[in-house]
């Protein structure tokens, strides 16, 4: 059986950065250590770091009652207010914000003080487009849908400036952003896809278009392995969503003679390595 293993499956530069912060700060101070949601979506990881110690901040409330620690803030960024928070409350902050998405902060807040009304393409639902939408102000919309974008009027004749969330599916932004254009607005378009992103996503669809069998391993709660799941199942019919090797168990498939895999952007080395090596005995 032939197994291909995509070469951009695994960390990005974003998620290696962040998660090598944390670990950073477990072996230099004795303060308390959180991170503002978990640092990735990956359940192995954040498991790991919990029983090292490494709490999850969940709300603004709980961030607000905080007296004392080190709040490291995770790749996907947060919004305005949550710095604003962590200056009052005098914690110590290791900011691990992607660059990339650290860059669509600023262009947001550009924009709306430029006078623009901004729409950010993604998720209004994930923490990155949750944070990137704190950036802005209260016109400051998110489409995810066709619909939406169909049904999207400016505010007040608003000229308008687009960005997407960093991990969005690049042929679903053209898409949008065709639809929002067809209206003739005076509107700014800019890709904000993080490149990585769209590698990989194009290195899943070549590979699941040629295999007999797709596998895609990452958290559940992944934006990216999810996107990539899609692409993959869109290719190929045989395409499987894991975390771990333990869940991989699948049907009858006859004559599988070729197996892809590649992984979301927050699957550690080890998970792609071990399904790697177990896959044949899999099938």
């Amino acid at each position: 059986m032939e197994v291909i293993v995509a070469k951009t499956a695994g960390f990005c530069f974003g998620v290696e950065r962040a998660v090598d912060k944390v670990y950073e700060q477990i072996g230099k101070t004795e303060r308390p250590i959180y991170t503002y949601g978990p640092i990735i979506h990956n359940e192995e990881v954040v498991r790991d770091l919990e029983e090292k110690g490494v709490r999850v901040i969940e709300s603004e409330e709980e961030l607000k009652a905080l007296s004392d620690g080190v709040v490291v803030i995770r790749s996907h960024g947060v919004s305005r207010n949550i710095y604003r928070i962590l200056e009052e409350r005098r914690l110590e902050v290791v900011d691990a914000t992607c660059p990339f998405v650290k860059k669509i902060h600023r262009i947001v807040r550009e924009q709306c003080e430029a006078g623009r009304q901004v729409i950010i393409i993604g998720n209004e639902k994930h923490p990155e487009v949750e944070g990137i939408k704190g950036w802005g102000d209260s016109d400051t919309v998110v489409i995810e849908t066709v619909d939406q974008a169909e049904n999207f009027c400016p505010v007040s004749e608003k000229k308008l400036a687009v960005v997407s969330q960093t991990t969005f599916n690049y042929n679903k932004f053209k898409e949008l952003v065709e639809k929002i254009s067809k209206k003739g607005y005076d509107i700014l378009v800019l890709n904000t896809i993080c490149n990585a992103t769209q590698e990989r996503q194009v290195e899943a669809k070549e590979i699941a278009s040629k295999v007999d069998a797709m596998i895609v391993i990452g958290g559940k709660n992944s934006s990216n392995t999810q996107k990539l799941y899609e692409i993959c199942l869109n290719e190929c019919k045989n395409t499987y969503y894991i975390q771990t090797l333990g869940d991989f168990d699948p049907e009858s498939v006859n004559s599988v003679r070729s197996v892809g895999i590649t992984a979301g952007a927050s699957t550690p080395k080890k998970i792609i390595e071990e399904v790697h090596t177990n896959v044949r005995v899999k099938f």
